[in-house]
């Protein structure tokens, strides 16, 4: 692929510094730790904890929580890929709103939790 005397392609894209692509990965891959502590947090609600009073409690608790986990670890590619793409072409990272949709959620299942004891 030939490149411009700036390093851009055809494309307008260019190859973003490295650390910079280090630093992306590093953040997909803390999101995926949290999507799969997710993961088995609602596994192990479901299968682990005792009976609450309520009639699937656990479940109630559990299900929640790998779903929270699932959207995580798809929004964590969805989120890396832009930004890799955003630094190709130079421009401003796009924002992710996943820190308040995860602690909104987050408070929720407490919520749910505590009410279901």
């Amino acid at each position: 692929m030939s490149r411009d005397p700036e390093g851009q392609d055809a494309a307008g894209e260019s190859e973003p510094d490295v650390r910079f692509t280090y630093a992306n990965e590093r953040t997909f891959l803390a999101w995926n730790r949290t999507a799969l502590a997710l993961i088995a947090t609602g596994v192990a609600a479901t299968q682990l904890l005792p009976e609450f009073h309520v009639r699937g409690g656990r479940q109630v608790l559990g299900i929640p929580l790998i779903a929270l986990g699932a959207v995580v670890a798809f929004t964590s590619f969805r989120q890396w890929r832009l930004n890799e793409g955003a630094m190709r072409r130079r421009e401003p990272l796009p924002r992710s709103h996943m820190s308040l949709v995860l602690a909104i959620a987050v408070i929720g299942i407490v919520l749910v939790a505590v009410g279901a004891k």
